[in-house]
């Protein structure tokens, strides 16, 4: 991404899209019962109260009614029918993972089998976005979270620790490409959720192979464990690695998420909080639920002077629906350089600028 001058004046930066992620699928209830939904209503409720604080997508998991998180594809249907009939508006982003809750005590945090998460591309009502990582990498959500953070939480328990310590993601290079192209076919967004640079480095060979024709949606996770930590360095290499026409949100745990959402409101990029996130307040004098989280990046963001995306604006922002035709036309529209032809001497130009001559 280029900065120039004047790039940090709100008037020449993108509305903010906030993206809530209110179902805290790694949390139990009992840690925090007031802001974790667990009947249906509930969960429709929480997307309806935060549409009204300033989200304008949802982040979605869902709970059975035992407080675990549910692998029924059904209930995600029923969770996606409930919310298009209350906040038709909001963009609804599934989590790729389905569930990071154990299936039991003490067990392993476990996705479902690849087979089942391709049927994420089935979902009905279908949802606008499914998010995507990109190569198998340890996802140990816990390693940078000290004590006080975990302090009366279910992951606190020596069973829980254990249990998102030793997660990990499975993303190979076939099923990605085989979950893309299934995704563009149904008509859903993917959403790439990205640890470090090499993930992004991926996705564009991909885009430069024609596998993942789709517009560069994307979001840096910063929260160690296998992914970048946050600080400045990584989050500017980062940053540089992104082309200009790719939509960047960041996002990190804990007491992290404030500070890294205010860079990204500072840089004219995009931010996302909720209980999945961060459940203290930075001072940790109490829990602060989601709803909480999103009214003060509103706040913050219209100190700045920089407005919030309605859900029309947040969905033109996120180029929902737009798909392309090969990987010349994604690489010119997510700012890319070309592919080299074979004549090409020197180093290729971006896609907008005259093509290099025959040597």
């Amino acid at each position: 991404m280029n900065f120039l001058d004047g790039s940090l004046f709100p008037e020449n930066q993108q509305k903010l899209v906030i993206t809530a992620a209110p179902y805290g699928p790694e949390w139990m209830p009992s840690d925090f019962p007031e802001d974790l939904p667990v009947t249906m209503e509930e969960h429709i409720q929480k997307a309806v109260d935060c549409y009204n604080a300033g989200a304008t997508v949802l982040h979605t998991h869902v709970r059975e009614l035992d407080g675990k998180g549910s692998k029924r594809l059904s209930m995600f249907n029923e969770l996606i029918a409930g919310i298009r009939a209350r906040v038709p508006e909001l963009i609804i982003q599934i989590g790729g993972s389905i569930s990071f809750a154990p299936e039991g005590e003490g067990n392993v945090a476990k996705w479902l089998s690849d087979d089942t998460r391709h049927m994420l591309a089935e979902l009905t009502p279908k949802p606008d976005q499914v998010t995507l990582a990109i190569n198998t990498n340890q996802m140990n959500v816990v390693e940078q979270m000290c004590e006080a953070d975990l302090a009366g939480t279910s992951l606190g328990t020596p069973e829980g620790y254990r249990a998102y310590r030793e997660m990990t993601i499975p993303a190979g290079p076939e099923w990605v490409e085989e979950h893309i192209r299934r995704l563009s076919a149904n008509g859903i967004q993917t959403h790439f959720q990205l640890a470090n640079i090499t993930q992004l480095e991926t996705v564009e060979r991909m885009m430069r192979r024609g596998t993942c024709n789709v517009p560069l949606i994307l979001t840096w996770v910063a929260i160690g464990g296998g992914f970048d930590a946050p600080n400045i360095y990584n989050l500017a290499n980062f940053v540089r690695g992104c082309p200009d026409g790719s939509v960047l949100t960041l996002e990190s745990s804990m007491l992290n998420v404030l500070p890294v959402n205010m860079m990204a409101i500072a840089m004219g990029l995009h931010v996302r909080c909720g209980n999945e996130d961060n459940i203290w307040t930075q001072r940790r004098d109490r829990k602060m639920g989601s709803v909480a989280q999103i009214e003060q990046l509103v706040r913050i963001s219209r100190e700045f002077g920089r407005d919030i995306a309605t859900a029309d604006e947040a969905r033109a922002i996120y180029k929902i629906g737009t798909f392309y035709k090969d990987a010349d036309e994604t690489l010119a529209a997510n700012g890319f350089a070309p592919n080299r032809k074979p004549f090409w001497k020197g180093v290729p130009l971006p896609a907008s600028q005259s093509e290099p001559q025959p040597a």
